[in-house]
């Protein structure tokens, strides 16, 4: 995919911190040495870790080279690298054991969750804490309807791989599954946000920055203007205005919360 977009994904950046801080609110650490932001985006989730651990070493790292110059502009106090998530750290090796790692909204994106869980986990210096958010919306009608209208001419034959990019979650008991043999603690939740959003366009103009890009970026001009119309028309039906005029956006984001045993 082409490099994300920082000035579109912080229109609406007081909805998608709303999970990052309340998942930092739930991490049961009163001091940090080095934590980790993986997918650290423009560096909102990044300044929540420095403002909670201000004599810690923050590292935010990303793959999108946009973002990461965004992020080192807003947070001064941290360090950012340039980074695939699956892989990072092959990129800053000389790091001793993060006392957090600390994921919110990117995991989506990074495949094989079943190994790369366990393996982020294992990472961790003793006590340390894994905390991760992901959105946990690919049934929702938002999601469901850029499938079905992908499946259709005369965008199929461009979209046919474009509703494979996120990866599929493993559920509650599947990600507590993964953590509770190896940890001294796991915490797993799930959490429907309702965003009030002033229209259909507005629901678009939320998901260009995240989950509508695979779907438009492999499109011409034409085939992606007519891809949002029919889109747009198909999510008012989906979404009715409420009594003030605005439409509630569901938004279900999963929460892992789990924390190695103390050393012996």
């Amino acid at each position: 995919m082409q490099d994300w977009n920082p000035d579109l994904y912080r229109r609406y950046e007081e909805e998608r911190t709303r999970p990052a801080v309340e998942l930092l609110a739930r991490v049961p650490l009163q001091r940090a040495s080095l934590a980790l932001d993986l997918g650290c985006g423009p560096g909102n989730s990044t300044e929540l870790l420095v403002r909670r651990f201000p004599m810690a070493q923050v590292l935010g790292i990303d793959n999108s080279p946009a973002m990461v110059r965004t992020a080192v502009e807003r947070v001064p106090q941290a360090r950012f690298v340039l980074a695939d998530l699956a892989h990072w750290e092959s990129v800053v090796p000389q790091l001793p054991r993060p006392d957090l790692i600390y994921a919110n909204a990117a995991l989506q994106w990074v495949p094989d969750h079943d190994r790369l869980i366990p393996r982020l986990f294992s990472q961790l210096a003793p006590s340390g804490v894994l905390a991760i958010q992901i959105p946990d919306n690919l049934d929702e009608p938002t999601n469901r309807l850029m499938r079905q209208l992908a499946a259709r001419a005369p965008w199929d034959a461009l979209l046919r791989d474009a509703g494979q990019v996120r990866t599929p979650l493993l559920g509650v008991a599947g990600y507590y599954d993964l953590l509770a043999r190896q940890a001294a603690t796991v915490d797993v939740w799930h959490t429907i946000y309702q965003h009030r959003m002033a229209s259909p366009a507005a629901i678009i103009e939320w998901l260009r920055a995240t989950a509508l890009r695979p779907f438009l970026e492999p499109l011409p001009a034409e085939l992606q203007e007519a891809f949002i119309a029919e889109y747009q028309r198909m999510l008012d039906g989906a979404y009715p205005a409420r009594a003030d005029g605005g439409r509630l956006l569901a938004f279900p984001r999963l929460f892992i919360l789990a924390q190695r045993r103390a050393a012996p």
